[in-house]
């Protein structure tokens, strides 16, 4: 455990099949705060290819597009997350809230029962 406590990471699996965690959340985000797919996934640390993996990937699991995108040329490309988009990630978000906060408790009794480091 580091010096500011423990983290709590929600990861939900679904049967479509996806999986919805920190990662997929924060792409969002930056694309929604930089208009692009690429500009998200090289402020986190990953290549165009595959940010725009991980889009079409949210995008096919759900009835509407998280990520709406055009091509590039010369007035350049851009994206934008979308209603769906946004409300997924409104609900994303509120369930770590509710976790961290309702769960806060419990993470310091299991936090109370590890070892302690030895100075």
């Amino acid at each position: 455990m580091d010096r500011d406590g423990p983290r709590i990471k929600l990861r939900l699996e679904y049967d479509a099949p996806l999986v919805l965690g920190p990662g997929k959340a924060q792409l969002l985000r930056l694309i929604g705060q930089h208009g692009s797919i690429s500009a998200a996934g090289r402020q986190m640390g990953m290549s165009y290819k595959r940010a725009w993996s991980l889009v079409e990937e949210m995008n096919a699991a759900f009835v509407a597009p998280l990520v709406d995108s055009s091509r590039g040329g010369a007035g350049g490309g851009g994206a934008t997350v979308t209603p769906t988009g946004l409300a997924v990630l409104r609900h994303y978000e509120s369930l770590e809230r509710l976790l961290t906060d309702k769960g806060a408790a419990d993470l310091a009794a299991i936090g109370a029962l590890m070892k302690t480091e030895e100075p």
